[in-house]
């Protein structure tokens, strides 16, 4: 179990598509035809073995349209965490309160989206690939895509006010034990972690912070100022969400 996607909300897809590439260093990212099915146009980040994912509405009335309103802005919208078993999963799931807004299943690629009343702080999706190493979501070649400075995601944050109890939440999810760790709490999987923080600010849960493994933080800090995102050090401000490079 590891977390092998994370998607972002947008309301300019264009210009975040750009913004990221740059600050990743993909000469191409890939759009989903069919991700119209949700009314959304999307881009997508190949890192590593891993993929960052930008979604925008394409049509009135979609659930990411609904987000961006919500929030008042761009932010982080899916978290995809890759299991063995699908159907053990679901099987599991069923004696809990969590539904499932969304299921498909094409034989070698399957997977369910949560609800995030039920799970909030962003949409949990559980995917199963056969191959394991295989990632329909990104297309053919998506390892010719690699960006140059990031080689993978190591976690997610969310933050609410009461970190606790929605990590209770994710943790009855994917069916692991929440730890606490520091003055906050995670859920270890695998090589990655889903953080869960205090934030007195927080309206309510949501993610809004991503854990990238770097390969060149000169090229990356380069690249933020050279396009004028607000950055601290070696974090940097995409869509409303840190990113953290380490």
């Amino acid at each position: 179990m590891r977390i092998r996607q994370v998607a972002l909300a947008a309301s300019d897809l264009e210009k975040t598509d750009a913004t990221l590439r740059h600050l990743l260093g993909c000469d191409e990212s890939y759009a989903d035809p069919e991700i119209i099915y949700f009314g959304l146009d999307n881009r997508l980040y190949t890192l590593g073995d891993t993929f960052l994912e930008v979604v925008s509405p394409a049509q009135p009335n979609t659930a990411a349209g609904r987000f961006l309103d919500r929030r008042g802005g761009d932010g982080g919208y899916m978290v995809i965490v890759q299991i063995e078993n699908l159907a053990q999963e679901q099987a599991r799931l069923v004696g809990t309160a969590i539904r499932t807004v969304f299921a498909d299943d094409r034989g070698n690629a399957k997977a369910i989206h949560l609800h995030p009343k039920d799970v909030p702080g962003a949409i949990p999706s559980l995917d199963e690939m056969t191959p394991a190493e295989s990632w329909l979501w990104a297309g053919d070649g998506w390892e010719q895509r690699a960006g140059r400075y990031v080689r993978g995601i190591l976690a997610v944050e969310i933050r609410s006010l009461d970190p606790k109890a929605t990590g209770l939440c994710w943790a009855e999810a994917y069916g692991i034990e929440l730890m606490q760790a520091g003055n906050g709490w995670r859920l270890e999987m695998g090589v990655s972690d889903i953080r869960f923080v205090f934030d007195a600010a927080a309206v309510a849960p949501a993610l809004m912070a991503i854990d990238f493994d770097a390969v060149d933080l000169s090229a990356i800090c380069t690249a933020a100022d050279n396009i004028g995102l607000e950055r601290k050090g070696h974090i940097v401000t995409v869509c409303g969400v840190d990113f953290n490079f380490l």
